[in-house]
């Protein structure tokens, strides 16, 4: 089977899309040197600085979430391969503005320990540095890339809710809390339908054959709870919602995103989320807030995730402030 991909060598894929994206979105400040990704106009004095990254192959994550109410910066590091501290010290440098840097991190080894590292290093700098760990995933407990739950769709609700307050002025410290409440009252679950490509192995990254799925997929391609014979789409978002619920029951107001994970049409995207949404109305929940589409996605992998946040208030609000992005726009 032989790849075709849109690019011009496995080896500068990072940085010809960094170009692409400096080309594409004058909002933003792109660092080709450093691989790192700004709002135009940060650093803002006195605004608590939001930075967030990770492997490359997950766009509009991180990168795409870049400008007014979300991120301060995004560190993209090579495919499915975490950025190394020193973009991370560059982008705690280039976004504080003196009210300290809130570095959201997902839950995987490489991620954890090289933002680590660098908050230690902005330290010993001056820079005020918190972390928040995004594990939303109800899927498997470990995997092979990471101790505990992993991080995935419920990152953009931080990065979207933390950034709305973190406009407002709010110290780094009521940032750091809210947007580790939204992580707590989040939970995901994916499913895979066939595997990404990555470029530099130039196949699918796991084998599924045509009447298999794989259920509780990661975002890099790892196994999840288990596969299964492929089915209605029904029958497979109730199996992910009952992940959910089973972890935590659903009730109240809700924030939905059905995600693709790159190679699936939006036509079944839609499909798919119709059932969800009968679903928690089954379970006396609401979808007062949703999105459907490709936002935190595997490549071309074929499937979906579902993230589902318990609403307050204050969440809300925030949810709805005004936000300006080449991933997420609506207010401005």
């Amino acid at each position: 089977m032989v790849m075709k991909k849109l690019i011009n060598s496995v080896d500068a894929i990072v940085t010809d899309t960094l170009h692409g994206v400096a080309a594409a979105h004058p909002s933003l400040r792109v660092d080709i040197e450093n691989r790192v990704i700004y709002r135009r106009d940060a650093p803002r004095p006195g605004k608590v600085g939001l930075v967030s990254g990770g492997g490359a192959g997950h766009e509009p994550l991180h990168g795409g979430f870049v400008g007014y109410g979300m991120l301060d910066a995004a560190c993209p590091g090579e495919v499915f391969t975490s950025p190394v501290p020193d973009q991370m010290i560059e982008a705690s440098k280039g976004v504080d503005g003196g009210a300290g840097v809130l570095h959201i991190v997902k839950n995987y080894t490489g991620d954890v320990l090289n933002f680590e590292m660098a908050a230690e290093l902005c330290a010993d700098e001056g820079i005020e540095v918190a972390s928040v760990l995004v594990n939303d995933d109800v899927a498997v407990q470990d995997s092979l890339y990471t101790a505990g739950r992993r991080g995935t769709g419920a990152t953009l609700f931080v990065e979207k809710i933390a950034g709305a307050l973190a406009e407002t002025g709010a110290p780094l410290a009521e940032v750091a809390r809210l947007a580790q409440e939204v992580n707590e009252r989040s939970r995901s679950f994916g499913v895979a339908l066939s595997a990404g490509t990555v470029p530099a192995a130039g196949k699918p990254t796991f084998d599924l054959s045509d009447t298999e799925i794989e259920l509780g997929i990661g975002i890099h391609g790892e196994p999840g709870r288990t596969r299964s014979t492929h089915r209605e789409a029904r029958e497979i978002a109730r199996l992910a919602m009952d992940a959910i619920n089973d972890d935590v029951p659903l009730s109240g107001d809700t924030l939905v995103l059905l995600n693709g994970m790159g190679g699936t049409p939006l036509l079944e995207l839609y499909i798919v989320y119709a059932e969800v949404a009968a679903y928690l109305e089954e379970k006396g929940a609401t979808a007062v807030r949703c999105l459907v589409g490709n936002y935190v996605t595997s490549l071309d992998m074929q499937g979906f995730s579902v993230s589902v946040c318990r609403l307050t208030d204050e969440l809300t609000r925030l949810w709805d402030a005004p936000v300006e992005t080449p991933g997420l726009r609506w207010g401005r």
